[in-house]
Formats: C-alpha cells, sequence, structure tokens
C-alpha cells in the first residue's frame, strides 16, 4: 500500500471514529499533496510525500517554538498532536550511530576536509537520511566534523 493510500484509509478510519482533530490534521496533509500534484501537474510517488510531511513536520516545529515563546499552550497543544500523527507517516529514525555513519560515509566518498565541501556532503546525506532525520540536527553534525576552514 503506498503511503497516499495509507493516508487515505486513516482518513476514512478517522470519520467513521468521529475522531474531528485527527481527521483534520489527515485532510489539511491530503491538501497539501493535492496541493503540490496540481502545481507540478504529477501524481506524487512515496518519497515526494514524505518531503511534503517533512515540509509540515518543520512548520509544527517552528509554530511550537513560537506559540511556547507567546505562551500560547493551548496552541502548543494542537500543533504537537499535529506534530505527533504527521510523524507517524514518516520512515523510523536514524539512530544517533547509524546517522554518524552516513555522515561518515559521505565525508569519505566526497573527500571533504573543510566547510566549504559541506554542500556535497549534505547533497549524500540528505538523500540517504531522506525522511528519517531532521536535516537541521544532520546540518550542525557534518558542520562540527568538517569544523572551520
Amino acid at each position: 500500500m503506498t503511503l497516499k493510500a495509507r493516508i487515505t484509509e486513516d482518513m476514512k478510519a478517522a470519520m467513521r471514529a468521529g475522531e474531528k482533530e485527527r481527521l483534520g490534521t489527515i485532510r489539511m496533509l491530503q491538501a497539501a499533496i493535492k496541493q503540490r500534484e496540481v502545481d507540478e501537474r504529477i501524481t506524487l510517488d512515496d518519497s515526494q510525500v514524505i518531503a511534503v510531511l517533512e515540509k509540515m513536520v518543520k512548520q509544527r516545529r517552528e509554530s511550537i517554538t513560537q506559540f511556547e515563546a507567546g505562551g500560547r499552550a493551548d496552541l502548543v497543544a494542537k500543533e504537537t498532536a499535529e506534530l505527533q500523527l504527521l510523524q507517524g507517516y514518516l520512515p523510523a529514525q536514524l539512530s544517533p550511530a547509524e546517522l554518524d555513519a552516513l555522515i561518515d560515509a559521505a565525508i569519505a566518498q566526497t573527500g571533504a576536509t573543510t566547510i566549504k565541501d559541506m554542500g556535497k556532503v549534505m547533497g549524500i546525506v540528505k538523500a540517504g537520511a531522506a525522511g528519517r532525520a531532521d536535516m537541521g540536527a544532520v546540518g550542525a553534525r557534518i558542520k562540527a566534523r568538517l569544523g572551520t576552514g
């Protein structure tokens, strides 16, 4: 079953169960997928759906940070619930050891030695960790490995 089909089935289940918050989040996800399909005139495959999910997860994380700073516990709770539901569709996250191994392999493959080579390393790591790691944290790890130069 494709990821899109799973999302549709989950939407139907949420409708039958009367779970309004879950249904609203799933519909928002489907709307984002459909919008991208219409904009690009394509049908999204699982990797492209994961990219949409990653973008939505990143938006939720940023919103949570902003709402916490503003003291809006009600909105923090809503965004956190949406974040957890969206993360349920992403593949299992890489462990720190797996992520380090991926970064080491990318550095070895590109021959990166300075921070100027970060883009090359990031490109390889991003392909290998798509949907399975927070790319902001990955970037910080790569930067720490390459140091300043």
